[in-house]
């Protein structure tokens, strides 16, 4: 085993290497998109903007869960893959370990904190008087009952992948999506249990419950062939495993706290444009979450590549892995937002056959796919940044992103170009961090590469 990630991370050629780890976390977040578009795509089927419009507002309560995710996820899986680069097996099962406990103490506490304060909740998530009680229905399944086993399903996809296993965590990921499109139209449709949004509510819980029995399953299988451990006796609350983790998950889950709060406000401003608004504004989201969920992939895919060879030293390997993900995640997304410009009627349509609805959700969609090709590079950045250990970068880039440009954004947009300016803060946003991100890049392998420099060079003066 330990040869097999050798050549991986060491010797393959570039291109192999991240199609070997990159492939498979594109394609299982692919299908969650699908996943996601699942419970759009059924709903809409209803035909009722209120039932449409509670997946939506409930939205940023679900992308909070990443920030759990990022924080136990992304966190224990850099630290896994930086140890494994060192030969450091007893750091990597003490780092998975915590990540495992933490992700499901966690999940549980999510759940007693929407149950203690539901009804502040859904006021701040944007729910009126007509989409209350649909909003409350979807939450009861999707956060009061499924937090905990959403959280654990990512936290543990990310740690299999930090050792190379990108096969095992997609299939993971990819067996409990699937799961939840079979299910979707047999809990929403009226020919099925006709539950609406709370049927795409109880797809979902299930789903997550299927993802987490596969892992576990599969560690069991693995066991003694794999790093990834879960064993309570190993659980460490050591400076060095405590640290380690959350140095890169507390800006990463920042990051995505700040994602929450910029797509509250987001439906806030939208809701009081009425339930039509509220609807077109999610389904164009969730289009536009599937080139946005390609170029997250190839981040999250690349990172055991770039957090190894970070360890072990190999400056010109991680520079290479970097050039060559961003060319081609850049040119394809490019493509992506020119379809995305002429077909924006087309693609809303799919979703929910209403003329208003269509022609708003159509301009909401132009408005966000310019914001693409730049999103991929800020992805890329960060992921170098988590993989490195370097979570004070990737939290700077957060910060700028949402409170120094997107949110100031929205409001600005707004003021001038009511409802339909809101759709451009993302493409502000972006535009000024993506410049911002190759000239800190440049800068960081610039110093990396120095200091490899003067290492080789005292080494060669040792010897």
């Amino acid at each position: 085993m330990q040869q097999d990630r050798t050549l991986l991370f060491e010797e393959t050629p570039i291109p192999k290497a991240v199609a070997t780890l990159a492939v498979p976390t594109i394609l299982s977040s692919l299908v969650m998109v699908l996943y996601n578009l699942a419970d759009t795509y059924f709903v809409g089927m209803l035909n009722d903007p209120v039932q449409n419009a509670a997946v939506t507002l409930a939205a940023p309560v679900m992308l909070a869960f990443n920030a759990v995710n990022n924080l136990f996820g992304v966190g224990s899986s850099s630290m896994m893959s930086r140890a494994l680069g060192r030969r450091d097996y007893d750091t990597v099962a003490k780092s998975s370990t915590f990540g495992f406990w933490c992700a499901i103490l966690s999940g549980l506490a999510f759940s007693l904190l929407c149950i203690l304060f539901k009804s502040p909740l859904l006021s701040l998530l944007g729910a009126d008087a007509t989409t209350r009680a649909a909003t409350e229905a979807y939450m009861f399944w999707t956060v009061i009952c499924g937090a905990a086993p959403a959280i654990l399903n990512v936290v543990m996809a990310y740690m299999v992948r930090s050792e190379g296993a990108a096969m095992h965590a997609s299939i993971g990921t990819m067996s409990g999506c699937f799961l939840n499109i079979i299910l979707d139209p047999v809990f929403i449709m009226p020919w099925g249990l006709n539950m609406g949004a709370a049927g795409a509510g109880l797809a979902t819980f299930l789903s997550n419950c299927f993802a987490c029995l596969y892992f576990m399953v599969l560690l069991f299988v693995k066991r003694g062939r794999t790093y990834v451990c879960i064993d309570p006796r190993k659980l460490s609350f050591e400076s060095t495993i405590v640290g380690g983790v959350c140095m890169v998950g507390i800006p990463a889950a920042i990051q995505n706290l700040l994602n929450v709060t910029g797509m509250t406000i987001l439906n806030n401003f939208t809701s009081s444009y009425g339930a039509n608004a509220v609807a077109a504004m999610g389904i164009a989201q969730k289009i536009n979450q599937v080139p946005f969920y390609i170029a997250n992939g190839l981040s999250q895919g690349i990172m055991p590549l770039i957090s190894y060879n970070y360890a072990s030293d190999n400056i010109k390997r991680m520079k290479h892995t970097l050039t060559f993900a961003a060319k081609i995640s850049v040119t394809g997304l490019v493509l992506v937002s020119i379809a995305y410009s002429f077909f924006a009627g087309d693609l809303i349509t799919m979703f929910m056959d209403n003329p208003e609805i269509v022609e708003m959700g159509s301009r909401f969609l132009r408005g966000f796919c310019l914001g693409l090709p730049f999103l991929c590079v800020d992805f890329l950045a960060v992921g170098v940044f988590q993989a490195s250990g370097l979570g004070r970068n990737a939290l700077v880039f957060a910060i700028l992103r949402k409170i120094v440009l997107e949110i100031p954004a929205l409001f600005i947009l707004n003021h001038f170009f009511p409802l339909y300016g809101l759709a451009y803060a993302q493409f502000t946003a972006e535009l000024v961090l993506s410049v911002a991100a190759v000239i800190i890049l440049v800068k960081l392998f610039g110093k990396l590469e120095l200091e490899k420099a003067d290492r080789d060079a005292q080494k060669a003066q040792k010897a």
